[in-house]
Parts: C-alpha cells; structure tokens; sequence
C-alpha cells in the first residue's frame, strides 16, 4: 500500500479492494474459472504497474506452479498481457483493463468451441439420417421418423448458425451499436 496512507486508511483500502477481488473470483467460479485465478485477476486489477510472478505469488501466497498456471489461463483468455519490463529478465504481466473487451474474449472463445463441437456433432447426425433414409427410401414409416429428426437437427444447427453471428459480432464489437456500453465518468 501507499506509505502516505494511515493504518486506518490503509486497512479500508485493504477491505474495499478485497470485496472486489472476492467479488470477481466468484464471478470467474460461475463461468467455469477457478476461484482461484479469478482472485489473481482481481489482485492484478489492482496493480498500478506490471508485476512478476514472483511478487504475485508472495502477495497470494500461491505457488510459483499455480501462479504461472493461472497466468497462463488468463492470456488463454486475453485477460492479462506479458509485457517487457525495463532492466529485468524477468516476464512481467498487466491487467487488460477494458471489462467490455474482456467479457467479448472470453464468451467468444468458450462459445465458438462449444459451438464448432456441437455443429459437428450434429452435421455428423445428420449425414447419418441421410445415410439411414437411403437404405430403405420406401420405407414409409422410416422415412416419416427420420424426416422429424432431420427438422429437428437442421433447427439446431440454424441455432448454431445465428450463434456464429452472435460471436462475430461481439469479436468485431458490433454487438456495442445495439447495447451501447456505459459512458466513462469522469
């Protein structure tokens, strides 16, 4: 803390960050981020300069293992940068402190995996019916069967579809002309 602040003012500092830090760990938790890692964002957050992981992990009291894996999940996540730190050789690392452009990454990255895997899933499915309907196309009560799984599917995958758009849309930051994001205060 800042040597110009009293033990009083320093502990309410101290309290008030802490919340946040707290507040962001179970915010991460809930979107499948350790509880953990998102408590070192947080502190992150707070640094007023890049840090090391030698100073996080005194400041967390973390390993230097769990330390480097959890930076390492947070530039997967483009949450922090490795930046170049004057005189060291050491890798230093900074919060990217836009949430806005945080939140995009992160929902674009876990989205677009989860949804290339459940296309494939389906577009997989949907060859099968086709393969199944060829074997006995007079079959009626086959064809009439996988003709509803086939609808069924071909709705998914439109869902998939519009959920590309979605992504691209918050990868590109179009998705801020129709919710505008909050006006910095001054």
């Amino acid at each position: 803390m800042d040597e110009n602040l009293s033990p009083e003012q320093s502990r309410m500092l101290h309290t008030a960050r802490q919340r946040v830090i707290d507040s962001i760990g179970k915010n991460m938790d809930l979107y499948g981020i350790t509880l953990s890692i998102g408590h070192l964002y947080g502190y992150m957050y707070f640094q007023n300069e890049p840090i090391t992981l030698d100073q996080m992990s005194q400041t967390m009291g973390m390993s230097k293992t769990s330390m480097s894996t959890g930076m390492r999940t947070l530039m997967d996540l483009k949450m922090i940068d490795k930046v170049w730190g004057k005189g060291s050789r050491k890798d230093f690392y900074e919060v990217v402190p836009d949430w806005y452009q945080n939140f995009t990454d992160f929902f674009s990255i876990k989205w677009r995996k989860a949804v290339e895997s459940n296309m494939t899933s389906l577009e997989k499915s949907l060859k099968e019916i086709h393969m199944l309907q060829a074997t006995d196309p007079d079959n009626r009560s086959l064809q009439e069967i996988t003709s509803i799984d086939e609808q069924k599917i071909i709705e998914a995958l439109n869902y998939y579809h519009w959920l590309h758009r979605l992504i691209d849309s918050f990868e590109s930051g179009k998705i801020f002309d129709f919710i505008p994001k909050e006006p910095k205060e001054e």
